[in-house]
């Protein structure tokens, strides 16, 4: 299966003066980083990392760039135009193996793990759904046509034989959640870190319950994509949940091409996570950032990311 490929975007500079710093960088060295839409958290991340180099890294310039998020940044950075990119789990994992979107495998390496983008697939009271196997006949918002959410959602749907393609829709996510209030689909798809605004939103509006997989109905799914993980959201994370859920994590990581100069990796990915206290203020999920978890990345970190988190041990 294919993931869209995604129209390349206009770019935006994000940049800071830079002012004394801790890392060695030459004073050539421009720092671009792929990021997403100014309304996403890909970007709010790049920005907040690029404030972060220009602080922090001797001679640096970063600037954090506007695109249409993994696939594109994927592209650039295995071609030389960008320093290094977000993009989700999956994607990045395709990649490297010339699978979905990509014809050849992309000479990328990982810098990271950031933090946990989840599938949440939800409804609310009256539709009488209560697990997966009730989703059979129901009408069903997957997410924005050709998105992770709607690939790992259709994913999941054919896991537990619930799939009808006649049913879904691909709405996003704050249409999905408009529908769902509406009455015109029965549940939706959100692909995001937890909480996330457009469910406080919805459960806000009505009692929402978030599906809960069950890991002996996907342990097939999770062989054949093993870039996919499970993950817990924690009770009380919405209005009304008091149980733990089980979900499915597509990652956000960062990457860079294979071939990067190991130093500068070395330096900027020293230069983030020395300074994560600061980039935790920029975004909620960005607190979810960690050394403990940096490594856990869908394919082979480079060696320069991979010489700081064995020094940071």
């Amino acid at each position: 299966m294919k993931l869209l490929d995604l129209a390349f975007g206009a770019l935006m500079a994000a940049t800071v003066a830079a002012a004394p710093a801790i890392g060695p960088a030459a004073a050539s060295d421009r720092i671009s980083i792929g990021t997403g839409g100014t309304g996403g958290l890909f970007y709010v991340i790049g920005a907040g990392m690029a404030d972060q180099l220009n602080k922090h890294l001797d001679n640096a310039f970063a600037r954090a760039e506007v695109t249409g998020a993994s696939i594109e940044n994927i592209r650039r950075v295995a071609a030389g135009q960008m320093t290094f990119g977000f993009s989700s789990s999956s994607t990045l994992y395709e990649a490297k193996h010339g699978e979905g979107a990509f014809k050849q495998p992309q000479p990328v390496a990982a810098m990271a793990y950031l933090y946990p983008a989840v599938l949440q697939i939800v409804t609310i009271e009256g539709t009488g759904i209560k697990s997966f196997a009730d989703l059979r006949g129901k009408r069903v918002n997957l997410g924005p046509p050709g998105s992770n959410s709607a690939v790992l959602a259709q994913r999941l749907l054919e896991a537990y034989g619930v799939f009808d393609p006649s049913k879904v829709q691909f709405l996003s996510y704050t249409e999905g959640t408009a529908a769902l209030l509406n009455d015109n689909i029965d549940a939706t798809a959100v692909l995001a870190g937890a909480p996330t605004s457009a469910l406080i939103d919805l459960a806000a509006h009505r009692p929402m319950l978030v599906l809960t997989v069950d890991e002996s109905k996907i342990g097939d799914l999770l062989k054949k994509y093993p870039f996919y993980q499970l993950y817990t959201i924690a009770p009380n994370t919405y209005s009304g949940q008091t149980q733990a859920v089980t979900v499915i994590n597509d990652p956000a990581t960062i990457f860079t091409k294979e071939d990067a100069d190991p130093k500068l990796i070395h330096a900027i990915t020293k230069t983030i996570f020395d300074h994560l206290d600061e980039l935790k203020q920029v975004h909620p999920q960005a607190k979810a950032i960690a050394a403990s978890t940096a490594t856990k990345t869908p394919i082979p970190l480079h060696p320069g990311a991979k010489q700081y988190f064995d020094e940071a041990k």
